[in-house]
This record gives C-alpha cells, sequence and structure tokens, in this order.
C-alpha cells in the first residue's frame, strides 16, 4: 500500500450511506504529517477510518512525514492544504521570516517532550540539575535554552544527544530528551526498567504541540474546508481516544509496518494519563482550543530565554476561529 491513506479507498464500504457520499461531491484535500503514521496521530486516522471528515463533505490523504520527507515544504508551495506542526516555536519561526502560516487548531495542549533518567539517579525535577543530560541540537536551540533560563540547568552540563540511548542506559548518572510515548517504551524494553519521567510542559514550557497548520490563503479562500477539517480532526481524537479506535489502529500499522499493537497502546496510555491530548482548557472548550492567554505566556518564555527577539507580532501565527466551541465535547 502506497503512503498515502485516500479515504476512498480505506473505507468505501464505511462511506456508502453517508450524505456527503450520497450527494456526489468530495472536496479532496491533503494533510501532511511530520513524522511516520504512529499513534500520536490517532484522531486523524480515525476520521479516515470512521468516515467523519466525509460527513462533512472532505475525501482527506493523508501524507505520512519521515526523514526525508518535508510536508510543509509541500504546504507552503501550494501542494497540500494541511500540515502538522510541531509546536508554536514553528509559528513564530514562520512569522519571523513573513510566511503566512497559521495555526488553526493545537490538538496536543501540551509538549510531549521528556527528559528520562534513571529512577535512583533523579526522583524530581530539581534532580536533573545533577546530571549530564543528553540534548539534541534542535533541543538545545529551543527548549534547553528554556530550562536554563528558568530553572538554572547550564550549558557545561549538557551532551549531544545522537538519539542512541546506549549512553544513558550504561550510565545512571546521564539523563536524555526523550518523546514521552517513545523514548521511555525503549528504555522498558532495552534497558529492563521504568525510567523517572519528566513532562517539560509540568514544569512550565507551555507550548502547545502537534498542531494543524495552513496558509492563509487557504482560510480566506475556503473557510468551510479548515474548518469542515478541524471540527472533524477533534471528534477524530475524541473517538480514538475515547471511543472503538480499532479501524484506525489498522491504517496505522498499514502505513508504518514497523508500528506494532503494543508501541501503539503503550502510546495511547501515555496520552491519557498525563493528558497530552485533552486537559485543562479541553475540559470545557474542547480538544484542538488554542488561548491567547497561553501563546503571549509561551512567547514571552521564549523572549526571556533569549530564544526570540521581543516585538515580533506574532497574532497572525494562530486563530482561536475555528477552535474552543465544545465540539465533540459529547463523544467523551
Amino acid at each position: 500500500m502506497s503512503n498515502k491513506l485516500k479515504i476512498a479507498g480505506a473505507v468505501a464500504a464505511a462511506l456508502t450511506g453517508t450524505s456527503a457520499f450520497a450527494g456526489g461531491h468530495l472536496t479532496e484535500v491533503s494533510f501532511g504529517t511530520n513524522w511516520v503514521a504512529q499513534a500520536e496521530h490517532g484522531g486523524f486516522y480515525q476520521s479516515v477510518a470512521d468516515g467523519t471528515y466525509e460527513a462533512c463533505g472532505l475525501s482527506v490523504t493523508i501524507l505520512p512525514g519521515g526523514p526525508q520527507v518535508n510536508n510543509r515544504a509541500l504546504m507552503f508551495a501550494d501542494r497540500i492544504q494541511f500540515h502538522m506542526g510541531g509546536d508554536l516555536l514553528q509559528g513564530f519561526s514562520a512569522a519571523q521570516e513573513k510566511i503566512p502560516v497559521v495555526n488553526v487548531a493545537a490538538i496536543f495542549q501540551k509538549h510531549p517532550q521528556v527528559i528520562v533518567a534513571h529512577p535512583e539517579s533523579a526522583s524530581s525535577w530539581e534532580d536533573l540539575k545533577d546530571l549530564t543530560l543528553l540534548i539534541g541540537d534542535n533541543g538545545y536551540q529551543s527548549y534547553y535554552q528554556w530550562m536554563i533560563a528558568a530553572h538554572g540547568f547550564t550549558a557545561e552540563q549538557r551532551q549531544p544527544y545522537t538519539f542512541n540511548p546506549a549512553p544513558f542506559l550504561a550510565n545512571k548518572e546521564v539523563a536524555m530528551q526523550g518523546y514521552l510515548s517513545s523514548e521511555p517504551y525503549l528504555v522498558e524494553k532495552e534497558g529492563g526498567f521504568t525510567p523517572s519521567v519528566f513532562l517539560i510542559a509540568d514544569a512550565g514550557y507551555s507550548s502547545y504541540a502537534t498542531t494543524i497548520e495552513t496558509m492563509q490563503k487557504t482560510i480566506d479562500e475556503s473557510p468551510e474546508v479548515v474548518e469542515c477539517f478541524v471540527e472533524g480532526s477533534i471528534k477524530g481524537w475524541y473517538n480514538f481516544l475515547y471511543g472503538d479506535n480499532v479501524a484506525a489502529m489498522e491504517l496505522i500499522k498499514t502505513a508504518n509496518p514497523e508500528m506494532t499493537q503494543d508501541k501503539i497502546d503503550f502510546a495511547i496510555s501515555k496520552l491519557k494519563e498525563w493528558g497530552i491530548v485533552d486537559s485543562g482548557d479541553t475540559e470545557t472548550m474542547g480538544i484542538g482550543v488554542i488561548t491567547d492567554t497561553k501563546v503571549s505566556d509561551f512567547y514571552n518564555k521564549l523572549v526571556e530565554a533569549g530564544v526570540l527577539e521581543a516585538g515580533l507580532d506574532y497574532s497572525a501565527t494562530y486563530t482561536t476561529q475555528f477552535v474552543g466551541k465544545g465540539v465533540g465535547l459529547d463523544l467523551k
């Protein structure tokens, strides 16, 4: 199967009775993810699998990302309509370069970046200051600068992370960066122990993550398409987390044969346990919500950390137009 998953092919049988399908017209749009198919993309695959997107008139193609794939560039070139953003920093960077990218929803209310440590070496965030930290170059230039400014970590204790956990597993005085649903699982499998896990969001790194990005032109010309995709994705995430997600999981495993069921189960459990998708503002406003307060808070933290210059007009990097309406709360 190709890495393109079209609703028409994936769930043709399920479409037969829907009003959108019966009407004979579905607007085709493409959504590029920022990595290979995995549970962290589950809500989008859910709405492909159960026909939620077609219900409001969209035929959605999911284009998985990967190490050699730049789906964001395809959106810039007007070849796809939507892209899965990383965090708010990407939008701020686009604003600096005068690129009209807009975050229209924030699926992850908490950034899933973590620091992983041996349990006997760190039982608190403060304990991490006594350890060598393996942090990649991108992380060092962004969230680690915030860790230095806000919490007193040092440049000297950081060592480059090469995405090889061996140095961490071999040395209890070393901690490493990770993704909540990835490195902790890897440590449990390869190291044979459950690590201490520290979510940087819970220490104050207040960026949204796994956003839905589109170009301002798309909002201006096709607001109904944006609304349908955003609301369809929100419903998909509710159904993926709290409903029957078997068909979505099968689509993920088909798109990425290396994604096994145990990895998916682990990821879903962590997304729920740590409130990555559904916590805080979402409890009353719905999954995907973006607030002015949280965006400005994160921007100010990056300015204080020296990651961004003051005075950036970041207001055009996001909109609250399509979220915060309580869509999907009835599905929980």
